[in-house]
């Protein structure tokens, strides 16, 4: 096992690896808006609508080949960042086992699932727009719920398993994955079994997870935990994940997200009729569009990151309050968050306009203080 103090030197990596993170997001935003602005101020996503409609006057296949060479371009064009942020960055702080053929074929991978997930996405919004006229917004908020929820249920056994490798804890840890789904029946949560995913391929870090909904509901659990992390940490760590379905925070972050979504499509569906007259396009329903549509809800997902961020943080809150009380090992809850600072590179200690800005859960050192008093 290693150390449970927090390393020093680590915190300064940590530190200047979040740093570069926060730097390279910036450049990403700023360059997806100059690419969407310049779509629209130079009348290039015009001119492209206009001579896809030359060789076809399907609406299907006009979205389907304006997305492929819309967003085929700005694939390229963000691949140097991807592989900055993705691979090398990583590398450089010894966060990455992963060897450059492995990353390529993730991207590849992610690329195949994505893209066709995004189309029938696209497809269905502007499916929408021709059919529903100003009322788009509502059904396209309607959709993408049962589109979350979908996904969530299956991404587990469909998606999951093409980038890692799923498999039931065997003999040698019968006796964590017994205390595990133990800790899962208190908490009245029925999960499918324990899965140990051979999460060292690609990372140093450590990670636990409880995925899936209904009958897909699982535990998973990275190998680099099960290495590193003592049984009673590792509960701690589930027990965490467990305090989010005791306390019903799937449907409440659903709810919320939908709320969001809805205002995000509403401003939307206002700009796009604007953008309309503005830039001469047939009508909110023009693909030529999609580059302000693609701007107002970044600019609107942006503004209310805070907002998302700080209810995550509530919630996440909780759900230490529950692993607390449900395992009564505070110092063991202490001492797994320090190693995932250390075996992370996470940082314990950013600054209040970072953690507004950026952090979705609570930051590691007032989760150690918060255990670390409970212990003591």
């Amino acid at each position: 096992m290693t150390t449970t103090t927090l390393d020093p030197e680590k915190q300064k990596q940590a530190k200047q690896y979040a740093r570069i993170h926060r730097r390279l997001w910036l450049l990403d935003t700023l360059a997806s808006a100059v690419y969407l602005l310049a779509w629209l101020f130079f009348g290039w996503a015009k001119a492209l609508a206009g001579w896809l409609r030359s060789y076809t006057t399907n609406d299907w296949l006009l979205v389907l080949a304006f997305i492929i060479i819309f967003g085929g371009i700005a694939f390229v064009l963000e691949l140097p960042l991807s592989y900055y942020s993705g691979f090398a960055l990583p590398h450089r702080f010894d966060q990455s086992t992963q060897d450059f053929k492995g990353w390529v074929m993730d991207q590849l991978k992610n690329l195949l699932i994505a893209a066709p997930l995004g189309l029938i996405v696209l497809e269905l919004v502007y499916l929408a727009l021709r059919l529903t006229g100003g009322w788009w917004w509502l059904w396209t908020g309607a959709g993408m719920l049962v589109f979350t929820v979908l996904l969530s249920n299956l991404a587990p056994i469909l998606i999951m398993p093409l980038f890692n490798k799923f498999v039931p804890l065997g003999e040698e840890h019968a006796e964590l994955a017994e205390r595990l789904m133990k800790l899962a029946e208190r908490s009245h949560t029925k999960v499918r079994g324990v899965f140990k995913f051979d999460m060292s391929k690609r990372t140093r870090a450590a990670n636990a997870a409880l995925t899936g909904l209904g009958n897909t509901r699982r535990i998973v659990l990275g190998d680099t935990l099960i290495n590193e992390f003592s049984p009673d940490e590792i509960e701690t760590v589930l027990a965490h994940e467990l305090g989010h379905h005791v306390h019903k925070d799937i449907p409440i972050l659903m709810a919320f997200g939908t709320v969001m979504t809805l205002g995000g499509l509403f401003l939307a569906s206002l700009v796009l009729n604007w953008a309309a007259g503005q830039f001469g396009f047939a009508g909110p329903s023009d693909i030529a569009g999609l580059p302000a549509l693609g701007l107002v809800l970044g600019a609107f997902g942006l503004l209310t990151q805070p907002l998302d961020n700080a209810v995550s943080r509530w919630r996440e809150s909780k759900a230490d309050e529950y692993a607390l009380q449900s395992t009564g090992n505070a110092g063991a809850f202490a001492s797994a968050f320090v190693r995932l600072a250390n075996q992370n590179l996470g940082e314990v200690d950013p600054e209040k306009w970072v953690v507004f800005m950026f952090y979705d859960h609570p930051p590691l050192g007032e989760r150690i203080k918060m255990a670390s008093e409970v212990a003591f």
